[in-house]
């Protein structure tokens, strides 16, 4: 294995994909393993993804592998109640504010693919790759992100661009 080569790129993509983590789970210890789960996984992986995209490998695992923790929760659970707290979103506490609400009422492939598609600034066809799903889900679940937003907080479609 090329250790100096994951080193290197993990050294690179850590802290955004630390960063991505914490917007899709909203809880920055959560994140934190989210993160190191991919990395190991990438890890394993790293003599073949060395030679592709592993950061969108990672990506992809991160949004699966909490879309898969929620949906279990989930079903164990008969009420969900979850505090969302996204620090370091933005300096501005007000901008910071309005991120963590309005994250925190979107379902999980909806935050994934609002969180990939805006603050990623990912393509409809990379989202969808990250997310192992058709442009066409990616299209539906950035719209109804987007129009629970209008909704519920208009004022966070000023951040992120979305009409």
């Amino acid at each position: 294995m090329d250790e100096q080569g994951f080193t290197a790129w993990a050294a690179a993509v850590e802290r955004p994909l630390l960063r991505a983590a914490y917007l899709l789970t909203g809880d920055l210890q959560r994140a934190e393993d989210l993160v190191q789960e991919a990395l190991v996984k990438v890890a394993l992986r790293w003599p073949r993804l060395q030679h592709e995209n592993p950061t969108a490998y990672a990506r992809r695992i991160l949004a699966r592998d909490h879309v898969t923790a929620w949906r279990r929760r989930r079903h164990r659970e008969t009420e969900l109640v979850e505090t969302v707290v996204v620090p370091a979103v933005s300096f501005d506490p007000d901008t910071e504010m309005v991120v963590r609400r309005a994250l925190a009422r979107l379902t999980p492939s909806q935050r994934a693919v609002l969180v990939l598609r805006h603050f990623d600034d990912l393509t409809e066809r990379e989202t969808a790759a990250v997310l192992g799903v058709s442009v066409g889900t990616v299209k539906s679940q950035n719209a109804a992100a987007l129009a629970r937003l209008r909704t519920g907080a208009p004022e966070l479609l000023d951040l992120i661009g979305g009409t």
